[in-house]
This record gives C-alpha cells, sequence and structure tokens, in this order.
C-alpha cells in the first residue's frame, strides 16, 4: 500500500449505519411505545424499605457489624 493512497472509509461507515438501523427496527417491538411506558413504570415503583439497595438496609447491616464488633471487643 502507498502511503499517498487515501482511504474513503465514509461510504461503508454510512452503509453500515443503515443496516443497523434496519436491524433495530426489526428487532423492535410492533407496540414499543406501551413496552417503553410499562419499563419506566415498573422502574418507578417504589422498593421496600429493606430492599438490596436501600440505605436503610445498609444502614441496619452496618450498625449490626459494628454492634457485633464492639461485643466481641468488650467481652
Amino acid at each position: 500500500m502507498n502511503s499517498d493512497d487515501i482511504i474513503d472509509i465514509r461510504g461503508r461507515i454510512r452503509a453500515h449505519g443503515a443496516r443497523q438501523l434496519t436491524l433495530a427496527r426489526l428487532a423492535a417491538p410492533t407496540d414499543w411505545e406501551s413496552e417503553l411506558r410499562m419499563a419506566l413504570q415498573e422502574q418507578r415503583v417504589r422498593p421496600s424499605i429493606f430492599a438490596q439497595g436501600s440505605d436503610l438496609r445498609l444502614f441496619a447491616e452496618s450498625f449490626a457489624i459494628f454492634f457485633t464488633a464492639a461485643m466481641l471487643f468488650l467481652l
């Protein structure tokens, strides 16, 4: 390959983007708006107080560890 040769890949990139868009459209459900609304509504549901990522659960676990360590130290 010559160093003076310039490779223009813009057309290939556009074609690849068009193929990706077509595949995305084919993979999308026919009623994608209601699917999206339902997914957003499920995410907005308020988790319980002791859910996995809850601040109260983190505090309770940290306090339990601290309390156990303090009792072992005092014994």
